[in-house]
């Protein structure tokens, strides 16, 4: 079985060992970091599967060394803060994060999440209905083998996160699909309270792959059912 490399990155050693010995297993491999420039200077030196990431850190940030990240990779990255805010996690989620936690957590829910983001990241696409490899609609072009965007013949950043949900309306062009069906599918878990979760992902992707998101070309909101992909 292939090593899943994972970068722990947060200010506090207790924190850091405490995750490593939850982590820690035959085919996890643990890196640690105690702030942003740290782990900028890993992810030059190795692969990195998926990235466990604190919010408040000295020298750089975790949100400053997201953005940094999603600037060139688009690995897993679940966010930690000591803070409940809404305005956290909406500001974690908006620079690219694929989840978030709240400090205190138990670390055997984290493993869980961790497990999961690895196994969706690896798996794409347990949902998808076609195994053609290319699915263009227009100028937006997604390819399932490199798991690369591209609109107009640019290439286009994505989020794990992201790309799962443009990938899922892609492969299913013209079908709507809420915002319910959006999350659990791509989650992989039942929605509860995280419907704004789906809505700043779709804003997120009408800014990379829209002239004018205000006025979608590709990505259609229909209005009180959900979200398709336009064929043509």
């Amino acid at each position: 079985m292939a090593t899943n490399n994972i970068l722990i990155v947060d200010d506090e050693l207790e924190i850091r060992e405490a995750l490593e010995i939850y982590l820690k297993s035959d085919n996890i491999e643990v890196f640690k970091a105690s702030n942003g420039l740290e782990a900028l200077e890993i992810l030059e030196k190795e692969t990195i599967h998926l990235i466990i990431m604190d919010i408040m850190m000295p020298q750089l940030d975790g949100i400053k060394t997201t953005f940094k990240i999603r600037e060139s990779k688009n690995i897993p990255i679940i966010m930690l803060s000591a803070k409940s805010e809404a305005s956290d996690k909406i500001v974690g989620l908006n620079v690219g994060a694929d989840d978030y936690i709240t400090k205190p957590f138990n670390p055997l829910e984290l493993v869980a999440r961790v497990r999961s983001q690895l196994r969706r990241f690896t798996s794409l696409g347990a949902f998808q209905t076609t195994n053609d490899e290319i699915i263009q609609v227009g100028g937006l072009v997604l390819n399932k083998s490199s798991k690369t965007v591209e609109v107009d013949g640019e290439d286009v950043r994505m989020t794990s996160k992201e790309y799962k949900i443009l990938e899922l309306l892609m492969v299913n062009k013209g079908w709507v699909f809420s915002i319910e069906q959006i999350f659990e599918r791509v989650w992989n878990e039942p929605i509860l309270s995280s419907e704004n979760t789906v809505a700043v992902h779709i804003r997120n992707i009408r800014e990379k792959i829209e002239i004018n998101p205000k006025d979608p070309k590709y990505l259609k909101v229909v209005w009180g059912i959900g979200y398709k992909i336009e064929k043509k």
